[in-house]
């Protein structure tokens, strides 16, 4: 008699049970960003095959086969969720005037940031179209609010660039509304496609959150400790674009005015010719920043998985447990 695995699941062994509806969602992005304006295509072309973990769109799949939802439903949110992201992304680069996206040429250096933005505008309105053959003005409701949410986080980020006096409080906001609210929401739609009702989709929305707020939190950790080849991005390059995150807020509290400086002169030269990137991260490690940093990832990872416990015990449970481990480990 078979003996049924039980405990966690590496990364590998959860996503084979959703490898075919990966794939699925694979090809519905392929086909519904194409454009008649060629740009949008190529430009569309160019992110879908740069790559990415589609996260976004396998934790979707998890929480719908958790709740038994609808396979053919959960695809085609999958499809619409990357979707979103994506245009976010192309959205993100422009503001931020970046150079790399995923080790290659970002959007706006390829088209200019005049057709970039389009191109996320674009993008983000192929995903409601995709999402109103749905037919479900809540699931729409939803997307609304979390563009909308999402939207005003780049607007307040925008406020903070060149801020060094950022509180934690205000970081946690702004990731609240740039990545943990795009986490949840995926998760909640495994519980409303499957019709789950009130209790389980608020649990796997507090899952998704808590997932989310980790996520960026270990971003803000590789943005000091990870090597640009295996990031696809400059090491360094929140504070070189005048973002202050965890690491440095926790330094911040307790650094010398000396190394408050160093601190203050890569924001205003944006950029390392003057207080080294090796200094800053001697900064935030003589403090103890970036494992604090991790200790709150790990803190969220573990609300994560506790907000699981009212879920049937299945293998797309275990995989969304196991997540929260890969989360606070992944290398980029």
């Amino acid at each position: 008699m078979e003996t049924i695995k039980t405990g966690p699941m590496t990364r590998l062994e959860a996503l084979a049970l959703i490898a075919g509806d990966l794939k699925r969602v694979e090809k519905i992005i392929g086909t519904d960003t194409v454009c008649s304006v060629d740009a949008v295509t190529a430009i569309g072309r160019h992110l879908h095959s740069s790559g990415g973990k589609r996260l976004r769109p396998a934790l979707l799949l998890l929480a719908a086969g958790a709740c038994g939802a609808d396979r053919e439903a959960a695809v085609r949110m999958g499809a619409v969720m990357e979707i979103i992201h994506t245009a976010t992304l192309v959205h993100d680069d422009v503001i931020d005037a970046a150079e790399i996206r995923r080790g290659s040429p970002s959007t706006n250096q390829k088209w200019g940031n005049q057709v970039s933005v389009l191109a996320g505008d674009w993008l983000y309105m192929q995903a409601f179209s995709l999402a109103v053959r749905e037919r479900n003005f809540y699931i729409l409701d939803l997307l609304i609010d979390l563009t909308q949410m999402m939207v005003e986080g780049e607007l307040i980020q925008a406020e903070m660039i060149g801020r060094i006096d950022v509180t934690e409080q205000q970081h946690q906001d702004l990731i609240h509304r740039k990545t943990a609210c795009l986490f949840s929401v995926c998760a909640r739609l495994g519980a409303i496609l499957a019709g789950k009702g009130e209790e389980v989709e608020q649990r796997l929305r507090t899952y998704g959150w808590n997932l989310g707020m980790a996520f960026q939190l270990i971003d803000d950790v590789l943005d000091f400790e990870a090597s640009e080849t295996v990031l696809g991005k400059p090491v360094g390059n929140d504070l070189k674009e005048g973002k202050v995150t965890l690491p440095l807020i926790l330094a911040l509290r307790s650094c010398t005015a000396a190394e408050r400086h160093a601190i203050e002169t890569v924001v205003r030269e944006a950029g390392y010719a003057t207080a080294p990137a090796a200094r800053v991260l001697e900064i935030v490690t003589k403090y103890g920043a970036i494992d604090e940093a991790r200790r709150h990832a790990m803190d969220y990872c573990e609300a994560a998985v506790n907000s699981l416990d009212a879920i049937p015990d299945t293998p797309y449970k275990r995989a969304l447990a196991s997540a929260a481990d890969w989360i606070v480990n992944r290398e980029s």
